[in-house]
């Protein structure tokens, strides 16, 4: 912009220099919920997922043993399973001079049993030991 003077009787034009504009102020930063999850929420699944991953990792069971020749086998004996018998007529039976409770607890374990119950006729392998 310039501005036109009459200086003794001449036109001259004389630059006005606009004064400095103030900065703009900006409106502070508001996140919408989305917003907020993506930044707060999305990180924090990701951190527990890799806590999670690497807590199963550190938790995972060991090796039985670092060769096969390592490995002991638990002597057993099949039984057939007779009309009103149950494990605990059974594990006395074939151990009695160890606790029926333990017997029982290593026939549950060997013929992976869900429950400590047997039907007839099911053959089960019993701890000889």
């Amino acid at each position: 912009m310039s501005a036109v003077s009459a200086i003794s009787g001449s036109l001259v034009s004389i630059p006005v220099q606009a004064a400095p504009a103030a900065p703009a102020r900006q409106a502070p930063l508001r996140l919408t919920r989305r917003g907020r999850f993506v930044f707060f929420g999305l990180p924090l699944v990701l951190l527990a997922v890799l806590v999670l991953s690497l807590s199963g990792f550190l938790n995972a069971p060991a090796k039985a043993a670092d060769s096969a020749a390592e490995l002991s086998l638990t002597p057993t004996v099949t039984v057939t399973v007779q009309p009103g018998e149950s494990l605990w007529a059974i594990a006395g039976a074939v151990a009695p001079e160890r606790d029926p409770r333990d017997v029982v607890a290593d026939i549950v374990q060997l013929n992976n049993l869900g429950a400590a119950r047997v039907i007839p006729g099911q053959q089960l392998y019993v701890p000889s030991k």
